[in-house]
């Protein structure tokens, strides 16, 4: 799991929230406050964010929508995503948005946005592959 997302009605005080009772870190707060950044978040670990959205620049029939999830995102190897987007694994219909560079809680990456039968919003990334991780990993 890299991130979730979820939309709340007012970001400083989930992140007030999430701050002080939990004693989350915040990522980017200057930035989004600074209007640089789209978003706000917390960081759970080193690898897993919560971005906050605020529900007042959702779209209308968005913003009433029965939860406070607005996706959730699942890092991959890069191979797969490419075979994936290749393949055509995704009917049109599922794809939400197609494959770019976007923010994540290791930096930016490439992702896809799908949604599943069920119409959640899924998002699937890749980071670009660094050394440093696999040292990291083989020390774990």
């Amino acid at each position: 799991m890299d991130h979730i997302v979820l939309n709340v009605r007012d970001v400083e005080r989930a992140l007030t929230w999430y701050t002080e009772k939990l004693g989350l870190e915040v990522v980017r707060v200057e930035e989004w406050r600074a209007r640089t950044v789209p978003f706000p978040s917390v960081r759970l670990n080193s690898s897993t964010i919560i971005d906050f959205f605020s529900t007042s620049k959702l779209p209308d029939d968005a913003s009433n929508a029965p939860t406070n999830l607005n996706h959730f995102c699942v890092v991959v190897d890069p191979t797969i995503l490419s075979e994936l987007i290749v393949s055509g694994h995704f009917t049109a219909e599922e794809i939400v948005q197609p494959p770019c560079k976007r923010f994540g809680a290791r930096g930016d990456g490439t992702s896809l946005y799908v949604r599943d039968p069920d119409g959640n919003e899924v998002e699937v990334r890749y980071y670009p592959w660094n050394p440093d991780d696999a040292v990291q990993k083989v020390h774990i």
